[in-house]
């Protein structure tokens, strides 16, 4: 695998990567991360979820050696330095958005994430629609469309390529969940520059870094990235434009290329 010795930093997706269909890391996988950090290579975790849910997934001992990613760009954290960035969405472009979506779409269900929090307007059982582990906080409307929102989540929505072109320009726009989720952040928030800033600060070109993924939220990343390494399990549109594929995330598919990186590594 070319440049595998020249890595400098680890970039990795959780869910459908890192974590296996039981949504766990295995032992093989912790410690082959730790292995890379011990070789002076930089482990950043970049995900779609909030902070709330990492601690459910992530050990202390990986959350201690690492940044973190969060809202698909929205919320950085940086373990090592202490430092915290956040880019919200415009508030009048997240009430214009929810406005469109109740006038055109009332079928739809839609939440927003905030920082750490999670909201929504009307009352549902997400618990069963979204598969996540208890409801969001319920506001008055008029309340929620104010709220600084890191990422709004469209569930039961038919017309993606409708609010991309009503909103395409003004956010950032993706399908995930094999299409049963859309999520939107500010138009500058996504995984890739995330990881530009968190890499900037240390010196590390994107040549350098080695990201991991499966999903639409990964594409762009894998296109600045100097070696992309796509699981088994990934979407087909992210293993075409791929370095490499490994095997799934319930195949070790993460933890055989990082212990590659480590062999190969000074």
């Amino acid at each position: 695998m070319e440049i595998i010795n020249q890595v400098k930093a680890i970039v990795m997706d959780l869910d459908g990567t890192l974590l296996n269909n039981k949504k766990e890391v295995s032992e093989r996988s912790k410690d082959a991360i730790l292995s890379a950090y011990e070789k002076g290579i930089r482990i950043i975790f970049a995900t779609a979820r909030p902070p709330r849910s990492i601690d459910i997934f992530l050990t202390k001992e990986l959350q201690e050696i690492s940044s973190i990613i969060y809202y698909n760009g929205a919320f950085i954290v940086d373990n090592l330095s202490g430092t915290r960035k956040h880019f919200p969405i415009q508030q009048t472009i997240m009430s214009e958005i929810v406005d469109y979506l109740l006038s055109t779409q009332p079928e739809t269900n839609i939440s927003i994430e905030a920082e750490d929090n999670w909201y929504s307007y009307k009352a549902l059982n997400y618990i069963q629609t979204l598969r996540v582990l208890a409801n969001p906080i319920i506001l008055p409307l008029e309340e929620f469309k104010k709220v600084n929102t890191s990422k709004i989540l469209i569930s039961h929505c038919n017309e993606y390529k409708s609010i991309i072109d009503q909103f395409g320009e003004k956010v950032n726009i993706i399908q995930t969940d094999s299409g049963s989720l859309i999520q939107i952040m500010d138009k500058n928030v996504s995984k890739e520059n995330a990881v530009m800033d968190l890499c900037m600060q240390k010196g590390i070109e994107m040549d350098h870094v080695m990201s991991f993924g499966d999903d639409w939220n990964d594409f762009n990343l894998f296109k600045e990235s100097g070696f992309s390494v796509a699981m088994g399990n990934a979407i087909p549109e992210l293993k075409q434009v791929a370095s490499f594929v490994t095997k799934s995330n319930d195949e070790e598919g993460l933890a055989i290329v990082i212990e590659e990186v480590v062999s190969q590594s000074g």
